[in-house]
């Protein structure tokens, strides 16, 4: 299996979104974000929103580049297809290296031990960032400013972006990348341009997850790449996670599961349920629920005009599924008997979603 670094938003040797030049997909994102470039009334804030892992962080690395390249973005968005800019160009360098002037990251930071990160984006790098765009830009043109993600800003944080948000300076960029813009506080989001990002396809995803499997120089067949992209919901860096032999095998154990629902094997539980035991099994049972999560997911979307009354079944074991992994990991209990009881819930909530 393929583990998360110590960065909160990247897999071990796996390009950053900084440093990923290339976009797979979202052509139609990049045609709107130009459009307004090119009308003259660009907005100063864009909510970038969409599952996780689908390309959301890249766009907004890929928009920074070109609004801090050199030359006017506005002429350039004028003569061009797409927000592709040369590895040669100086902001591109910059921005790779993480060190232009005029590009700003809101993001969770490193704890002072240095084995773990904040819980939230601390208020006060928020005040830093507020304080730097009261002053000039570094480089004369344009500032720009990556919030990855609003998720992680906290009702402090918030507030004080907010703040930046109502009153913004001139040539100043805001790009907020968001996994559930809903959820958003909704004085962010009313000052915000929503840019709605949707999962991408098997293919995308297998072409994205092979051009990062090479950069990261691991071995990779290309029938498991396109298994793991058919179960990623669209998200390279599932798919990537997904890859290894052994988490597509447990991953595939999963959705037989699932997808025979409500019908249950108890011989099958029984065995999940053992995979994802003890210490050796925390990776696996992060897995499992990720994979669960995902299905449901895709099944409330896929269903979302059936009405409530088949929706709300599923989506109250969404709730508790949540709040009982987060227990079993909080109080270190037995993962056996949660992997027993969700899935006589799911049985369940599907049956009585089929009934209404």
């Amino acid at each position: 299996m393929i583990e998360s670094s110590n960065d909160p938003d990247r897999l071990p040797n796996a390009p950053h979104p900084r440093e990923t030049l290339a976009l797979i997909g979202h052509h139609s994102q990049e045609e709107a974000f130009l459009t307004a470039l090119r009308s003259g009334r660009m907005h100063h804030a864009w909510l970038l929103g969409g599952p996780e892992g689908i390309g959301k962080a890249s766009f907004a690395y890929r928009a920074a580049r070109f609004m801090l390249g050199e030359g006017d973005p506005v002429r350039r968005a004028e003569a061009g297809r797409d927000l592709a800019m040369p590895e040669t160009d100086s902001a591109t360098r910059k921005i790779a290296a993480q060190s232009h002037p005029d590009l700003h990251l809101l993001r969770r930071i490193a704890k002072p031990d240095g084995k773990s990160f904040t819980s939230n984006i601390p208020v006060d790098l928020v005040r830093r960032i507020i304080d730097r765009f009261g002053s000039s830009a570094g480089e004369g043109g344009w500032r720009v400013a990556i919030v990855d993600s609003a998720e992680d800003l906290d009702r402090p944080g918030a507030n004080a972006l907010l703040k930046l948000l109502e009153e913004p300076p001139p040539r100043c960029l805001f790009l907020i990348v968001a996994h559930a813009p809903g959820r958003v506080l909704p004085t962010i989001r009313s000052r915000c341009r929503l840019l709605a990002f949707e999962p991408l396809g098997e293919g995308d995803v297998a072409q994205a997850g092979a051009i990062a499997l090479e950069r990261m120089r691991l071995p990779y067949d290309a029938s498991a790449l396109g298994r793991a992209a058919s179960l990623s919901e669209g998200s390279v860096k599932r798919a990537l996670t997904y890859v290894d032999p052994e988490t597509l095998a447990l991953v595939e154990a999963v959705r037989a599961r699932l997808d025979a629902l409500p019908a249950i094997d108890l011989t099958a539980l029984l065995a999940l349920g053992e995979d994802v035991a003890g210490r050796a099994g925390e990776a696996d049972f992060a897995v499992m629920i990720e994979t669960v999560q995902g299905w449901l997911g895709a099944h409330l979307h896929a269903h979302a005009a059936a009405g409530p009354a088949r929706l709300a079944p599923l989506a109250e074991v969404w709730e508790r599924l949540a709040r009982a992994a987060n227990e079993v990991e909080t109080y270190n209990l037995d993962r056996r008997p949660l992997v027993m009881s969700l899935f006589h819930d799911l049985s369940e909530a599907v049956s009585r979603s089929r009934a209404a």
